[in-house]
């Protein structure tokens, strides 16, 4: 019997902490991890306005745009492109018609013609109305 040696895999994962427009965590999380560097893991962003230095209870579309543009900058931070988003989970604090509507919408223009993968999660929420994590390929 032969046997061969296999490399490890020498990759690490390389963590993405401070971003520039997002707030502060005091929570044990990161805002996205690259795993053995193929894939960005961004945390769940909330409608975080960089300008007001909070979060926003706006209309769904609004904070949905919030949102994606703190994915953004997670994903610009990490050296991908958002074109390079595989998958994205999108929480909804109240899913309706309407709601979900509003997000759709927010959330087409921002992806444009191709648009990655989704489930869309009704659940609690605390102080925001939208939450989205997503998958993104760097490699």
């Amino acid at each position: 019997m032969v046997r061969r040696k296999i490399a490890k895999n020498t990759l690490m994962n390389k963590y993405i902490t401070n971003v520039n427009g997002l707030p502060k965590s005091s929570s044990p999380y990161s805002a996205g991890v690259i795993a053995e560097g193929k894939f960005l893991f961004i945390s769940g962003q909330g409608p975080y306005d960089q300008v007001a230095e909070k979060f926003s209870r706006a209309s769904i579309a609004e904070q949905t745009t919030l949102t994606l543009e703190c994915l953004r900058r997670v994903i610009l931070a990490a050296g991908a492109q958002v074109e390079d988003v595989v998958s994205c989970r999108v929480y909804l604090q109240q899913l309706t018609e309407s709601t979900f509507a509003e997000m759709n919408e927010a959330y087409g223009a921002f992806f444009g013609k191709d648009k990655p993968v989704r489930t869309t999660i009704g659940c609690q929420l605390l102080n925001i109305d939208v939450e989205i994590d997503c998958v993104v390929k760097v490699a």
